[in-house]
């Protein structure tokens, strides 16, 4: 699966030009199976609950028939060089990945360039950087798939006489991995040219231009499948997204020192410009011809045939300036402040003003630390303001539509037009904002960072204080009068507090043995709240399924952390076979006041640690990491592990089986019940290589280093979680972000990794 090509070097007067190739294969596979029934266990559950057993005479295990075990081949090229004046870098790249779900495959090539020109006796310095890549992307239909493999009959046979079994009902996964496309192909190149100018001794000026250029073409499509009348039309939804991000930089920094004193001072402008242009085009009914219909647009004869464009660019510009002072390197002082503006707000409001401030004290260079043990020891404190202005374009701006969801067809710029321009039978697609403004977040560091016994032993501890203000959310105007409802906002008043403790440590052997080793690790401890806001809960993650679309799942709630669960209280299966629930109010009524805070998807402990050990020419490095005291919504489990679906011959786990009286027709009610502890320690990855010495099978003059590894990734994962695995999000709440919702989550894999890399 490795080669080695050998290259050989001149060695130059002015330089040498070094060479790098390195090639890998991966090999991958699902890292956890979930627990559904085999085809047995399911024939006698289903008898025993009385539900109606379809038994067609299989043991199918549908996780395996569709995942696969994947292969990855990767290789790189790389060489650099150069003489005093000139030097360079270039590399070259391809990855062919398989994804573990069928029809998952990603082909990525890549190239960059880097290039340094110096001139004017060292004075004018020219950085060029150049990339470019393609991608490209097949992507199977992830939540039918992750939904078939968990719920589909294990008696029903897979294929039948060589070909995919044709089901009474429905339609076999395997068939919809051969009608079912979806394909992206992404072009992508980012450039940049820095020159800088030494004007006078310890002053320069530097230009920064950069362009980052992306276009991606994607189809989706669905073959037609004239065997099944709800595919049998076949159809495309095919889009062509084009990226544009520009910008330009101006800096002017002074550097001077003057006995124990060191001064730094910078001055800055920047200004960014994003532009996205959308083209999509949907159309349907294409002859059943054997030709995929993105071949054959013309041909499709469906009434439903529509057509979309968009575009949206946004602007960005900041003012900055930095002053860095330094005393004989035991007392530092940086100070920053700038401006920076957005489109994204009102005119009112595009700009606002972030300053910082930090304080350094290098104790250990003090004279009376001269006898101790410490190596190193600083005293570290800062404060600052950052802002954030990630929501979507034009929010501050009014616009009609034909629908509620009809954003930007008939938008209005507030000057000189009016609704009477527009046709009638539009309603409000957005209602204007024209006071959003920068969320704002105000920091405060302490920190130490010590070493001691010459460095083998080094650490830091942290405290930090993070207070958001002004916070921007998409929710609920609460005014009858508007006639959208949903628009983004500053809430007033409200905070997001974030306090906690971090530490570090890390112990190194020593290195000039035969044996050495590193150990270290970090701990985090987080308290995340929110406080002041004037709202029962503001909905960031929400139910999806029949009957549940749009239940309050988790969100933002008062003097609780983000990702707060508010569901709820789960008391089990009564008499009647349905469920149960707390009555917290104690009306003797059980609906939406009954809700309550349940925990948080946002862990309080994050923690990893890791360890290196090194004998002779032999290296093993394990890394570890891990997450305490936050919940997962297992929204999965709710739609697919429960009575109902056992009961009518769809698989499902054990858990749907947990209480033997439950009525079949029971409704999975967002609750408790489906809350689970989401803590893991996770081996990360485990390495194991072997650098073999070229002069001794005869290789020095030609080869540098010679390096064969061997990686596993994902190795093990210790949970209490019955999903496919603890990482995730996959649930969400219109344009609000949503945290620890398990919604048919693409599997995670177990992979190994045989590497080689060979440097001239």
């Amino acid at each position: 699966a490795n080669g080695v090509v050998v290259i050989t070097t001149k060695k130059g007067k002015a330089g040498r030009t070094q060479m790098n190739v390195s090639a890998s294969t991966a090999i991958s596979s699902i890292a956890n199976k979930i627990d559904v029934f085999s085809a047995d266990e399911f024939r006698r559950v289903v008898q025993e609950i009385g539900g109606s057993l379809s038994d067609n005479g299989a043991d199918t295990d549908w996780q395996d028939e569709l995942t696969r075990t994947a292969i990855t081949n990767d290789v790189n090229f790389s060489m650099s060089g150069g003489t005093s004046q000139t030097s360079y870098f270039a590399s070259l790249g391809a990855r062919d990945q398989e994804g573990i779900l069928n029809n998952s495959n990603l082909k990525r090539y890549s190239g960059r360039v880097n290039v340094t020109q110096k001139g004017l006796n060292d004075r004018l310095k020219v950085d060029l950087n150049l990339s470019a890549t393609r991608t490209e992307n097949e992507r199977p239909d992830i939540q039918t798939m992750v939904s078939n493999m968990l719920s589909l009959n294990p008696t029903t046979p897979a294929y039948t006489d060589g070909e995919p079994t044709i089901f009474g009902t429905g339609i076999n996964p395997l068939i919809i991995e051969d009608i079912y496309g979806d394909y992206a192909f992404n072009n992508r190149m980012i450039a940049n040219i820095s020159p800088s100018l030494e004007i006078i001794d310890g002053l320069t000026y530097k230009l920064n231009l950069g362009v980052d250029y992306s276009k991606t073409d994607r189809d989706e499509q669905l073959i037609p499948y004239s065997a099944d009348p709800d595919y049998a039309e076949g159809s495309i939804r095919s889009s062509f997204t084009t990226n544009r991000n520009t910008l330009v930089e101006n800096t002017l920094n002074y550097e001077t020192a003057f006995g124990d004193h060191d001064l730094g001072l910078l001055a800055g402008h920047s200004y960014q410009k994003f532009y996205v242009h959308n083209k999509s085009f949907y159309f349907t009914n294409f002859p059943d011809n054997g030709i995929e219909p993105r071949y054959q647009l013309g041909e499709a004869r469906g009434e439903d045939n529509t057509q979309s464009s968009d575009a949206v660019q946004n602007e960005l510009q900041s003012f900055f300036g930095r002053v860095n002072y330094e005393y004989a390197d035991k007392y530092l002082v940086t100070a920053t402040v700038r401006s920076d503006g957005s489109t994204k707000f009102g005119k009112n409001n595009e700009y606002a003003v972030f300053p910082s401030f930090a304080l350094g004290w290098n104790i250990y260079k003090e004279d009376f630390m001269d006898d101790s043990v410490f190596s190193n020891l600083k005293l570290r404190a800062s404060w600052g303001k950052s802002g954030n202005q990630e929501i979507p374009s034009k929010q501050t701006n009014l616009s009609y539509g034909e629908s509620f969801q009809d954003n930007d067809i008939y938008p209005i710029n507030g000057n000189e037009t009016t609704r009477e321009d527009y046709p009638y039978g539009l309603v409000f697609a957005r209602t204007a904002n024209p006071d959003l403004q920068w969320e704002e977040t105000a920091q405060t560091n302490i920190g130490i960072d010590f070493g001691l016994f010459d460095q083998k032993l080094t650490g830091t501890v942290d405290y930090f204080l993070k207070e958001t203000t002004d916070v921007l959310l998409y929710f609920s105007t609460q005014d009858p009068i508007d006639e959208v409802g949903y628009t983004w906002q500053n809430i007033p008043n409200m905070k997001i507090e974030n306090s906690g403790l971090e530490f570090s440590l890390d112990y190194q052997s020593d290195q000039t043995k035969d044996f050495s080793y590193n150990i270290g690790g970090n701990f985090s401890y987080i308290k995340n709240e929110i406080t002041d806001s004037p709202f029962t809960i503001v909905t960031t993650g929400t139910a999806q399924g029949s009957g549940q679309t749009g239940a309050t799942i988790n969100g933002y709630m008062n003097n609780q952390p983000i990702g707060n669960f508010f569901v709820r209280q789960f008391e089990g299966i009564g008499p009647d076979g349905l469920n149960q629930f707390k009555d917290i109010n104690g009306d003797g009524q059980i609906d939406d006041s009954d809700r309550v805070s349940s925990g948080s998807a946002v862990p309080d402990f994050l923690y990893a640690f890791y360890t290196k050990f090194n004998y002779k020419n032999f290296y093993l490095g394990l890394n570890f990491n891990g997450v305490s005291g936050n919940k997962i919504y297992n929204h999965t489990r709710m739609s697919l592990f429960n009575m109902t679906q056992i009961s009518n011959s769809l698989n499902t786990t054990d858990q749907a089986i947990q209480f033997r009286n439950e009525d079949a027709t029971n409704s999975n009610t967002v609750s408790t019940r489906y809350l689970e502890d989401g803590s893991f320690l996770r081996l990360n990855n485990a390495t194991l290589a072997y650098d073999l010495d070229p002069t001794a099978v005869g290789l020095g003059d030609w080869i540098k280093n010679f390096r064969l590894s061997v990686t596993g990734q994902n190795l093990f994962v210790i949970t209490d979680y019955s999903g496919f695995d603890p990482e995730l999000n996959t649930g969400s709440s219109s344009d609000s972000k949503s945290y620890g919702i398990d919604y048919y989550t693409y599997p995670k894999a177990r992979t190994v990794v045989f590497g080689l890399n060979v440097s001239f």
